[in-house]
C-alpha cells in the first residue's frame, strides 16, 4: 500500500492528482478564511513531505510547525484519497446503520469497551461533558497489524476486528481508507519530527504495532422538540491519541440524501490555541478547503512535545433544523502501548515536567481515558496495581 500511495502522490493531472479511474482535486494554495476572524490554517502538501528535494521537505515541515504549534491542526492536500471511495464507504456504512438494532447488536462489543464493532447511541461521553452522552452511533475497526504481545497485555484495545454479515463493500472500503489515512499520518509524523529538529523517525517508530483505530460515525437526526435545546452531536473534547486524521463527512437531509450543510452553525468546530488577543482560542468551522483533509494533534503528541504542539479541542454541533444527520470518519494513530508518555528530552523543561508528570505507559494512559469517557468500566483501574494480595491472605487463612 505504501508503494501505491507513492504512485498516487506522483501522478499529476490538470486539476489535482489521479489514482485509478478517479481524480482527486488538490485544494488551492489560497483558500477561504473561516472562523470569527481572518485565520489561515496552514496547508501541508503531501508531495512535499515525500519529495527528495530538501526545499520541499522544509516547506512542509514549516507548515506543520505553524499549524500544529499555533492551531493544533493542518490541512493536507494531494493525499491520495478519492472522493468516490469515501462516498462508497459512507453509502455502505449507512446501509449497515439502517439495519435493525438486533442485527447491529451482534457486532456490539461492550466486553472490549466498544473498541471494535458497533457502539450504540448515547454510550460515549466527553470528559468535560457533565454527563451528557454523545448523540451518535459508531463503528470501530483496526486497519493495521496488531502487536500480538500487546494483545495479551491489553486485549480490549488490541482486539481483532469484527464484521457484520453481508457487508463486503463496507469492510473492504473501510479497510482501504483506514489504511490510506494511516499512511498519510506516518508521513505527517516524519514531517513533525523534522519540524521540531528531532531524528526523522522519532514519532513514527513509536507507533509501530500501536492500537490504531478508524472510527465511522453517524450523528443522529434531532426531532422537533430537541432542536435548539443544547443537544450536541459531540461534546467539546480533545483526542487522547497521538494524531487524528479526518477525511471529511457528509450531511444528509430528512429523506436520507446527501446535502449541503443545513445551516451555518452545524457540524465540526475546532478550537485554536489561545493567544493574547483570544486567550481561550477561537472556534473555527472544521470544513477543510476542497480536496483537503484535516490532521489534528492529540494528547499523546502534546505530552511528548511538552506542550509545543497542543491537542485540538473540537465539538460537533447539531443543526437547528430537525431531521438532518451526518456521517463522518476519523483515524486515530496511537503510540504503542509500551511507549512512555513524558516530554521528550528536548522539551523537558521544569514547566513541562510539572504539567505532564508523572510518566505513564501509553497503554495505561489509554485505559484511564476509556474509563473517563464511559466506554470502560471503572473497575478496570484496579488492574493498574498489584492484583495478588489475596495470595498471602489465603496462606494466612490456612495457618
Amino acid at each position: 500500500m505504501r508503494g501505491q500511495l507513492r504512485d498516487i502522490l506522483n501522478t499529476k493531472t490538470a486539476y489535482g492528482f489521479k489514482s485509478g479511474s478517479g481524480t482527486i482535486i488538490g485544494c488551492p494554495a489560497t483558500y477561504p478564511k473561516i472562523g470569527a476572524s481572518a485565520v489561515s490554517i496552514p496547508v501541508v502538501d503531501l508531495q512535499d513531505l515525500s519529495s527528495p528535494t530538501l526545499e520541499h521537505q522544509e516547506a512542509a515541515a514549516q507548515a506543520i510547525l505553524e499549524g500544529f504549534g499555533k492551531y493544533g491542526l493542518v490541512y493536507i492536500k494531494n493525499h491520495g484519497i478519492e472522493d468516490a471511495d469515501l462516498t462508497r464507504f459512507y453509502d455502505s456504512f449507512l446501509e449497515f446503520t439502517s439495519r435493525p438494532v438486533e442485527e447491529k447488536e451482534k457486532v456490539s462489543m461492550p466486553e472490549i469497551w466498544y473498541q471494535r464493532g458497533w457502539t450504540p447511541p448515547e454510550t460515549e461521553q466527553a470528559v468535560v461533558a457533565g454527563g451528557q452522552p454523545d448523540f451518535k452511533e459508531c463503528y470501530f475497526m483496526a486497519p493495521e497489524p496488531l502487536d500480538p504481545s500487546a494483545a495479551t497485555e491489553y486485549p480490549e484495545v488490541y482486539a481483532q476486528n469484527v464484521w457484520p454479515e453481508n457487508a463486503e463493500v463496507f469492510q473492504k472500503s473501510y479497510e482501504l481508507i483506514g489504511h490510506q489515512l494511516h499512511e498519510i499520518g506516518l508521513f505527517l509524523l516524519r514531517g513533525a519530527a523534522k519540524a521540531l529538529g528531532l531524528e526523522p523517525f522519532r514519532f513514527e517508530q513509536a507507533v509501530y504495532g500501536g492500537p490504531h483505530v478508524t472510527r465511522s460515525l453517524r450523528y443522529l437526526p434531532l426531532k422537533d422538540d430537541q432542536v435548539n435545546t443544547g443537544i450536541l452531536w459531540g461534546e467539546e473534547h480533545t483526542d487522547f491519541n497521538l494524531l487524528t486524521l479526518l477525511p471529511g463527512g457528509r450531511f444528509l437531509d430528512p429523506s436520507g440524501s446527501y446535502c449541503p450543510k443545513p445551516d451555518s452553525s452545524s457540524g465540526l468546530y475546532l478550537r485554536t490555541r489561545g493567544d493574547e488577543k483570544n486567550p481561550d482560542g477561537e472556534l473555527l468551522a472544521g470544513s477543510a478547503p476542497a480536496g483537503c483533509i484535516v490532521a489534528q494533534v492529540g494528547q499523546e503528541l502534546e505530552i511528548l512535545t511538552g506542550g509545543q504542539f497542543l491537542a485540538t479541542p473540537h465539538v460537533i454541533k447539531a443543526p437547528s433544523t430537525p431531521g438532518y444527520s451526518r456521517v463522518s470518519m476519523a483515524h486515530f494513530i496511537h503510540l504503542h502501548a509500551h511507549q512512555v508518555l513524558s516530554p521528550l528530552p528536548k522539551f523537558r523543561t521544569d514547566d513541562a515536567l510539572r504539567a505532564y508528570s508523572p510518566p505513564v505507559l501509553a497503554g495505561t494512559y489509554g485505559m484511564k481515558t476509556l474509563v473517563d469517557i464511559g466506554l470502560a468500566p471503572t473497575d478496570v483501574l484496579n488492574h493498574l496495581g498489584y492484583r495478588h494480595y489475596d495470595r498471602l491472605s489465603t496462606i494466612r487463612a490456612k495457618s
